[in-house]
């Protein structure tokens, strides 16, 4: 590791890694152990299934809950360490290189464009909300929000004066940035599933 381009170490950047890491990593767990109990007894429902609407089983069994040839929470699986253990290295005091920095972005902006389309593949392919999903989105949202504001704010992307001023405005809202991401997705979900409804 070498000298970042940031001066000191960003300690609120650092916590959220962590908590999203290990938040991420007990749904991910979480649904594996989910997936396993259906493979060990296929008759059986997951324990996530609360109705047609709120359910894990149908996105376990198909064909976007293994995208790859595998079910998708042993990607969670691994990785959501990459935050933990990163999180954790700021907060002892480490400086990253700025290409550590381009490609743990790169990581996070892939995770979020995979939770994107599982959101539109649960809304409008599937017809379910998955609780343990939706834990999951929950935490990849903010996550790629907060890095890519750092690395802008920070000048680690190469960006004008104005857009890291920009980033620095937008990183103390973030979490109203958040609440408007998570808002969209539930009137879509809404109008879509007509979730309200089936309570």
């Amino acid at each position: 590791m070498t000298t970042a381009p940031s001066p000191a170490s960003p300690k609120a950047l650092a916590v959220w890694l962590v908590i999203a890491g290990v938040v991420g990593w007990w749904a991910a767990y979480s649904l594996t152990m989910e997936r396993l109990q259906l493979l060990a007894d296929p008759g059986s429902t997951a324990s996530c299934d609360f109705s047609v609407l709120i359910q894990c089983g149908k996105n376990l069994d198909s064909w976007q809950g293994s995208v790859f040839g595998f079910p998708n929470p042993i990607l969670g699986l691994t990785g959501w360490m990459a935050p933990v253990v990163v999180g954790m290295a700021l907060l002892a005091g480490a400086r990253f290189a700025r290409w550590f920095w381009w490609l743990f972005t790169l990581g996070t902006a892939g995770a979020l464009a995979f939770v994107v389309w599982l959101i539109a593949q649960s809304i409008f392919s599937l017809s379910t909300l998955c609780p343990w999903c939706m834990v999951t989105w929950a935490v990849t949202i903010p996550t790629f929000y907060a890095v890519l504001l750092h690395v802008l704010r920070e000048g680690i992307l190469p960006a004008s004066p104005a857009v890291r001023r920009a980033a620095g405005v937008l990183m103390s809202w973030l979490p109203l940035v958040v609440v408007l991401s998570f808002a969209v997705i539930a009137i879509i979900a809404q109008l879509r599933l007509d979730v309200i409804g089936s309570l």
